[in-house]
């Protein structure tokens, strides 16, 4: 399951609004339709650290904290979609690991949407092949019934690491990481998916 990204929030009594946003009363927003919901309270809050003076870092899970407007899809506008510049959709398709020997093949489940990767594979007692988190850099098994393995890959869908992680576990998020794939713990070993390897994501 991903981790959802930290979002900027004001925590006073005005609303964050984004570059192009109405004022309340002036009429439906230009571009679609979107859902907005605001957080109050006293000072602004974005992803960061340093070097920032008021501002500081908000944790997905922040208490009382909602989310910043977002589109009827569940992603929030002007954010790219893919932080690895490809445009898949949620559904089925296929993994093509090539490794030392001969390429394998195995099925593969898409979860692009913010619905779908947050969801991932809670609650499966078995995984058939994988599922691709994307974008995604961080993940966690909270609420898992299974081990899995996690591998982490860049914006060229090269393998970064891999790791086998136990329910109830919080991944560290990787820098260079730009999708995530997910499977039954052991099974990344069989089809020679390793640190180097190169995958490709037939949809």
């Amino acid at each position: 399951m991903a981790l959802p990204a930290p979002r900027l929030l004001r925590l006073d009594r005005e609303p964050v609004r984004r570059a192009g946003q109405q004022q309340p009363g002036a009429g439906a927003p230009q571009g679609g339709e979107e859902r907005q919901s605001y957080a109050h309270a006293g000072t602004l809050v974005r992803p960061g650290g340093r070097g920032m003076g008021p501002w500081t870092h908000a944790g997905p899970t922040a208490v009382g904290l909602r989310s910043m407007p977002t589109r009827a899809d569940g992603e929030v506008p002007g954010r790219r979609r893919d932080m690895g510049r490809r445009r898949w959709q949620d559904g089925r398709g296929q993994l093509t690991v090539h490794g030392a020997g001969d390429p394998v093949t195995v099925p593969l489940e898409l979860a692009t949407s913010y619905r779908a990767r947050t969801k991932g594979l809670l609650g499966r007692t078995s995984v058939d092949g994988a599922i691709l988190l994307s974008p995604a850099n961080s993940v966690h098994t909270f609420r898992m019934r299974i081990p899995i393995d996690v591998a982490y890959l860049d914006r060229d869908l090269r393998v970064l690491t891999v790791v086998t992680m136990p329910p109830g576990r919080l991944g560290l998020p990787r820098l260079r990481s730009r999708h995530v794939l997910e499977s039954e713990a052991g099974a990344m070993a069989g089809w020679g998916l390793r640190a180097g390897v190169l995958v490709r994501v037939t949809a």
